[in-house]
């Protein structure tokens, strides 16, 4: 089923042999999934492939899983585009459209990685997992684990919200609270290791991007094969920016789409706002940022393993890194809820709050045709949040 050929290092094009588990390159970077365009050209068409099943494994010849016997899914992808003509008419443009992935199984995007990844750590004979989350990955981790057969360790910060210790704790995941972000909770999680526990951290393991890039994919198909001038994308470790910009890099070699790219803005929150620092600052790489404060929990990530990766697509593609204020963050989830019946997690209104700022200050330099903004996940999870946006 997979035209999957090999590894490839993101950072020194060190080639790995996808028959074993692997983590970082040697070098320290991450490592991509590489495929055979040929051979998938000659096994599928843009046509043919909208005719399957609406899940991401109808992008099967594109996914690192080799036998159908080891796919662990729950019936993930499939989200709906939605067109937003209200907030678009207020803020005087054409469309805006959302990408709404709290449609996904437990609540966000964070399945499509899980599902892929952890099938593929079946295949590979992975017995037991660990990762560092803020939330909606370790629920999601847990729950496609149980069902592969998979132990799943997650390290959580303390304060995260109760519903993602109780999703663990209800698929029977071992759940271990410390700090006060993620890097503090993935600090801890390095310290008691263990020998047999395969680590499934951000872009530590090459597969988890694999299923994130299928965002890209959906929404190509949903768009007609016409990508949109700018994707808004509310970024902590990035994997679904770099799975989408990875799957457009893919199609276009399979002839699906042109060279267009949308403009990649990168969404954060001031309290918590390394990349966008490090954009404004011309640098390469970011550095780690100081008392992480937000309620979008999501990206309350200090430092990102791969922004090295994430800010080279910002500049590639002409976009921008914007920090959002949490009042901006709450009135975006306002105007979203009372124009268009949209409940938008923290990080999707962060996401509209950066489009929103953008306008108000740049307009000259966004595109207007069709920007798309993606909703991560479902703000049910977030009561906290909730307490305090809702009047």
């Amino acid at each position: 089923m997979s035209h999957l050929t090999h590894l490839e290092c993101t950072s020194c094009g060190q080639k790995y042999d996808p028959k074993q588990p692997h983590n970082l390159c040697a070098c320290g970077s991450p490592l991509f999934a590489r495929y055979d365009p040929k051979k998938i050209s000659s096994a599928i068409s843009r046509e043919t492939l909208l005719k399957r099943d609406n899940t991401i494994w109808r992008y099967r010849e594109l996914l690192p899983v080799d036998s159908g016997e080891n796919i662990v899914t729950l019936g993930e992808g499939g989200t709906p585009l939605i067109l937003a003509s209200k907030i678009a008419s207020r803020l005087g443009i054409k469309y805006i459209l959302f990408k709404d992935e709290s449609f996904s199984p437990t609540g966000s995007f964070k399945a499509r990685g899980m599902s892929v990844a952890v099938s593929k750590a079946k295949e590979l004979g992975v017995t037991k997992i660990c990762l560092p989350s803020a939330g909606n990955a370790g629920s999601a981790a847990a729950a496609y684990g149980v069902k592969a057969g998979i132990e799943v360790n997650v390290f959580m910060p303390q304060e995260v919200e109760e519903i993602y210790q109780q999703e663990c704790q209800a698929y029977g995941a071992r759940l271990t609270l410390f700090g006060n972000s993620i890097l503090e909770a993935g600090q801890e999680m390095n310290r008691r290791i263990k020998k047999d526990w395969f680590d499934f951290s951000t872009l530590k393991e090459p597969y988890r991007v694999e299923g994130k890039k299928t965002m890209g994919y959906e929404l190509a198909g949903q768009l007609n094969w016409i990508l949109p001038d700018a994707i808004f994308y509310p970024t902590g470790g990035g994997t679904g920016l770099i799975g989408m910009w990875k799957a457009f890099e893919e199609m276009e070699q399979l002839g699906w789409i042109d060279s267009f790219r949308p403009k990649m803005y990168v969404v954060q929150a001031e309290g918590c706002a390394p990349l966008v620092k490090a954009f404004l600052e011309g640098k390469q790489m970011s550095e780690p940022w100081q008392n992480p404060q937000t309620l979008a929990t999501g990206i309350r990530v200090p430092k990102a393993l791969a922004d090295f990766i994430i800010l080279k697509i910002v500049r590639e593609s002409g976009g921008k890194a914007v920090a959002v204020s949490e009042t901006e963050i709450q009135n975006a989830f306002r105007l979203a809820a009372k124009t268009e019946g949209i409940l938008l997690c923290p990080e999707g209104a962060a996401a509209l709050a950066g489009l929103i700022k953008l306008l108000r200050y740049e307009k000259n330099d966004i595109p207007f045709r069709r920007p798309v903004i993606f909703n991560t996940g479902s703000v049910l999870k977030y009561r906290n949040y909730l307490r305090q946006t809702l009047p």
